[in-house]
């Protein structure tokens, strides 16, 4: 029978000609914590094994679940993300969609994993709308989740249908103000970024615009594109190429500024509306509790993922723009844009349909 090597810690007598090397300083440490007993024994190789674990990860493919439908504008942010992290991680990063519910469903497949890293979201505004629109939401986002870096943010578009006879936001705000039958706008999800942009728009023009939902972005486009719906927030990268076709019009977008991708588009607040500004934002997070390294190690291979001159003008190109930014920073944001969100759903009466 094989028997195995003597620790090289053991005192010479006890130790045999051919013995396993311990790290340096966890032997050390041993050393000194011998005389405290078995305990302070099995505390040390317990933190010695959590940080070898840690060190080795990612072992396996990561996961980044997506709480939207394939084609919007999460999807195509994490899907262009992706590959340049798995680069930095050394393992594939593999996207799923999980759309349902306004996100709630991705969200808390991620809140219920297990916080070891390998499960990770991306998601945006509705980490802060979604817990003012929903009592019975089985978690909060701001708890049980571990924000890693805001990825990315993007301007949307006010469009329209072509068939409907207006040009400008003042022609759209006259004519709203004088149809007898409203105008119906709709959006990827129930408290999307353009559920709020749409309602901070009523706010503001004393417009009534109704509120159609949909299970992505792409089902609301296809439904405008026919001429179900009127009108719709929406994401640039979603939208552009329809804009660009002529099969929709651009009225304004969302941001300060205008966009470098449709720069003769004015923005909202210069075509009529002062002061408007909604614009969408998208990040990663973690399980809470997850390993702070983890965390740590996500943020900075984000990071330096986001910093590649490639990665920045793909999403220049599809209207995004990149930011990478701490845990911490994201934190804040997440927590003051659910403070703002808050006066304008508690201003529209918004509850969950």
């Amino acid at each position: 029978m094989m028997r195995s090597a003597a620790p090289c810690h053991l005192p010479a007598p006890m130790r045999a000609a051919s013995c396993t090397p311990m790290h340096a300083p966890l032997h050390r440490t041993v050393r000194r914590l011998t005389g405290l007993g078995g305990a302070a024994l099995v505390i040390v190789w317990a933190v010695a094994a959590q940080a070898q674990s840690t060190a080795a990860w990612p072992t396996r493919p990561v996961r980044i679940i997506v709480p939207t439908a394939a084609g919007g504008t999460v999807d195509i942010i994490t899907r262009t993300l992706s590959p340049r992290l798995a680069e930095m991680l050394g393992q594939s990063v593999v996207v799923e969609n999980r759309a349902a519910a306004s996100t709630s469903v991705g969200e808390e497949a991620v809140v219920r994993a297990a916080p070891d890293g390998y499960t990770l979201l991306m998601s945006g505004l509705t980490l802060a709308t979604t817990p003012l629109l929903r009592r019975d939401l089985p978690y909060d986002p701001q708890a049980d989740l571990a924000p890693i870096s805001l990825v990315a943010t993007a301007a949307n578009v006010l469009v329209v249908n072509p068939a409907l006879p207006v040009t400008s936001v003042q022609g759209l705000v006259a004519l709203a103000r004088t149809r007898t039958e409203p105008l119906f706008y709709g959006t990827p999800s129930f408290g999307a970024t353009g559920h709020f942009a749409a309602e901070m728009f009523n706010q503001m023009a004393g417009t009534r615009f109704q509120h159609v939902p949909y299970k992505g972005s792409a089902l609301a486009l296809q439904d405008l594109l026919a001429g179900q719906i009127q009108m719709t927030f929406d994401n640039i990268p979603a939208a552009i190429s329809h804009i660009n076709s002529g099969r929709l019009r651009a009225l304004g977008v969302t941001s300060l500024t205008r966009s470098a991708q449709l720069p003769n588009v004015p923005t909202i607040a210069e075509a009529g509306l002062p002061g408007y500004v909604m614009t969408g934002w998208f990040g990663l997070l973690a399980p809470a509790h997850t390993n702070p390294d983890i965390i740590a190690r996500v943020q900075v291979d984000t990071q330096r993922a986001l910093e590649r001159p490639e990665l920045r003008e793909r999403f220049a190109a599809l209207g995004f723009d990149p930011v990478g930014s701490t845990a911490d920073a994201f934190r804040k944001h997440i927590a003051e844009e659910a403070v703002r969100m808050g006066r304008i759903a508690r201003a529209a009466g918004m509850k969950q349909e």
